[in-house]
C-alpha cells in the first residue's frame, strides 16, 4: 500500500501539535494518580468513559447494518493497537521503570515509524528523514539529561523499558494503518464513527487486559482503586483530552502528512511533559528546554522538506 502525504502546512502542523500536548498531560496525570488506580485498569476506565462520550455522536455504528461488522477484522486490529495496547503498556511502564527511561525509550518512535513504513508499507527511507530522526532524538535526550550528558550514563534498562518499546511498536503500526484508505464511507466521513469502530473492539481487549491485571498476571499483587474527586477529575481529563480529542487530531494529521513526518511530532511529548511538570512543580523553564525545542522542531522541518 502506497501512501502519498500532503505538505506540512501550518494547519497540519497545528493538528499534530495538539495530540503531543494532550498526551503530555496524560503522562503527568498518570504519574499523579499512579498509587490510586492500577495502570491497565486506568486505561480501561479511560476508554470506557470515552465510549460513553462518543456514543451520542456515533451510535449508528452499533446497528446491525453498520459497515463496522463487515470490516471487523481491521477494526479489531486497530482497537488492539491503539486502544488496548498502547496506553496500557505506557501506564504499566511507569509502574516498573523510571520516567526518564520511559521517555528515553519512547523517543525511538520516529525510527519505528521509518522501519514499519519501509518493511511493511513499501516506503522509501531518505537521508533527510534519518537526519531528522537523529536531530529529534537528540532534542529529547537534552530534556532527559537536563543539559548534562553525563546523566545518561546512569540509565539502565528494565522490564518497563521493554513495555515502552512494545507500546512504541504498536503505535507505529497503528499510525501506518490509519494512513490507509480502507475505511467504509460511513466511517471515513465521520471521525466519531471511526473512533467508535475502534473502541467497540478495543474495549474488549482493554477489559481482558484489566481482568488479567486484577488476577495478578501483570505483576501487581494488590490491585485496588482509591476513589476520590481528584481521581474522577483525572479520569475525565484522560478520557476527553488524550483519548477523544487527541485521537481525532492525530488521525487527521497522519492522513494529511503521512506517518513518517507525523512520527517526529511524537518526540514533542517529553518536551511538553517537562514544561507541564515545571508548571505544576513551580520550576521555571531552563535554557536546555529551548535547545531541545530547536532540535526537535529542526528534525521535523528537515524530515518534511521536499
Amino acid at each position: 500500500m502506497s501512501v502519498v502525504p500532503h505538505a506540512l502546512t501550518p494547519r497540519n502542523a497545528a493538528l499534530l501539535l495538539i495530540p503531543p500536548l494532550l498526551w503530555a498531560g496524560n503522562a503527568v496525570i498518570g504519574r499523579m494518580i499512579a498509587d490510586q488506580i492500577p495502570p491497565i485498569t486506568l486505561n480501561f476506565f479511560r476508554w470506557a468513559l470515552a465510549f460513553v462520550l462518543v456514543l451520542p455522536l456515533a451510535h449508528s455504528m452499533l446497528r446491525r447494518d453498520s459497515p463496522l461488522w463487515a470490516h471487523w477484522k481491521r477494526y479489531t486490529l486497530l482497537g488492539l493497537l491503539g486502544v488496548g495496547l498502547y496506553n496500557s503498556f505506557l501506564y504499566l511502564a511507569l509502574q516498573t521503570s523510571t520516567p526518564i527511561n520511559v521517555t528515553l525509550v519512547g523517543s525511538s518512535m520516529p525510527v519505528f515509524m521509518l522501519l514499519v513504513g519501509a518493511l511493511f508499507f513499501k516506503q522509501t527511507v531518505r537521508k533527510r528523514q534519518m537526519t531528522g530522526a537523529v536531530l529529534s532524538i537528540l532534542g529529547v535526550m537534552v530534556v532527559l539529561c537536563r543539559g548534562d550528558w553525563h546523566a545518561l550514563a546512569n540509565v539502565h534498562l528494565v522490564i518497563g523499558d521493554v513495555f515502552v518499546l512494545m507500546a512504541t511498536a504498536a503505535w507505529s503500526w497503528y499510525s501506518w494503518l490509519l494512513s490507509g484508505t480502507q475505511e467504509p464511507t460511513e466511517a471515513r466521513s465521520n471521525w466519531a464513527n471511526f473512533l467508535m469502530a475502534q473502541m467497540v473492539f478495543g474495549l474488549f481487549w482493554s477489559a481482558a487486559f484489566s481482568g488479567a491485571e486484577w488476577a495478578g498476571l501483570t505483576g501487581i499483587a494488590d490491585a485496588h482503586i482509591s476513589w476520590s474527586w481528584p481521581l474522577v477529575a483525572a479520569l475525565v481529563y484522560v478520557s476527553v483530552g488524550p483519548a477523544v480529542l487527541a485521537y481525532r487530531f492525530w488521525g487527521l494529521g497522519v492522513q494529511n502528512v503521512g506517518p513518517n513526518i507525523a512520527g517526529f511530532f511524537v518526540n514533542l511529548i517529553p518536551v511538553f511533559t517537562a514544561t507541564l511538570s515545571a508548571l505544576v512543580l513551580g520550576e521555571m523553564p531552563q535554557l536546555y528546554h529551548a535547545a531541545a525545542f530547536a532540535l526537535i522542531i529542526g528534525g521535523i522541518l528537515v524530515s518534511s522538506r521536499k
